[in-house]
Parts: C-alpha cells; sequence; structure tokens
C-alpha cells in the first residue's frame, strides 16, 4: 500500500535504483540499504523472514516521515521495508531522502531508518542449520 513520499511495505524485491527524483534545488540525495547477511553473532544466517503489524506500521512509518520533514528540508523521501522470506544479499530496507544540503540529507537519512528500527512493529526471524530465533531486539514488545 503506497502512501505519501513513497512509503511502503513490500513483499516483492525493492528495487533500489528507483530513486526519488531531485529538485534543481536538490544538491544531495542519500541513500541506506540495508541487506541481509550471512552471519549474526557467530551463527550462519541460511535466511530470514520478515512480520510486521501492517495497521500499525504503516501509519508509524507515515508519522517519522512527516517528522523527519518537519526537522529538515526534504523535498522526497523514501522508505520502503521488505517483508516474507528473504534470501542472503537481498534487500531488506531502503530509506532515500532528497534534500538542498548533504549534511540535511544525512542526518534525515539516519533519523529515519534508525527511528523506523527502533519503532515500528516490524519483527525478523533468523533461520540457522540447527533452527531458527526472533531476535530479541526484534521481538513483538
Amino acid at each position: 500500500m503506497p502512501l505519501p513520499d513513497g512509503i511502503r511495505l513490500v513483499r516483492e524485491p525493492i528495487d533500489i535504483t528507483a530513486l526519488p527524483p531531485t529538485t534543481p534545488e536538490d544538491g544531495a540525495l542519500c541513500l541506506f540499504v540495508g541487506v541481509v547477511r550471512n552471519e549474526n553473532r557467530g551463527r550462519k544466517v541460511l535466511h530470514l523472514e520478515y512480520e510486521a503489524y501492517e495497521d500499525m506500521a504503516l501509519p508509524l512509518m507515515k508519522e517519522i516521515g512527516a517528522e523527519a520533514r518537519r526537522r529538515w528540508p526534504i523535498t522526497e523521501l523514501r522508505m520502503v521495508h521488505r517483508l516474507g522470506r528473504l534470501r542472503i544479499g537481498e534487500a531488506s530496507v531502503a530509506v532515500a531522502v532528497a534534500s538542498p544540503h548533504r549534511a540535511e540529507a544525512f542526518a534525515a537519512c539516519r533519523f529515519l531508518i534508525d527511528t523506523l528500527k527502533a519503532t515500528v512493529p516490524i519483527w525478523k526471524k533468523e533461520y540457522y542449520a540447527d533452527g531458527s530465533a526472533w531476535l530479541e531486539e526484534a521481538a513483538p514488545r
């Protein structure tokens, strides 16, 4: 379900080439892409799954985007999180910010990803050769 600013939860691969458009006033486009890695806490990860409470997650993501717009001069932003099963190397989350200056673009991008991970009800389960586990920091609260 798309929201203003391209805020979405998706089940298909994230197209990281679909950057937000820039305006003639923009001097910076900052992009963060989180990818699935093959190891965590000394254990080999085979793949993982993301689940979300979508009815709560999307409105919270929209609020986070609105807060970033209040704090920084953002002309465009995108915040996309993948759900479902992901393989090693696949993009799990992408945040992009266009702004007149790089300092503001970097600050806004960091705020968006950090706040998304800390507050939005999206949970990650890792799968290993000998089992699986919900990550403690990602467990439902």
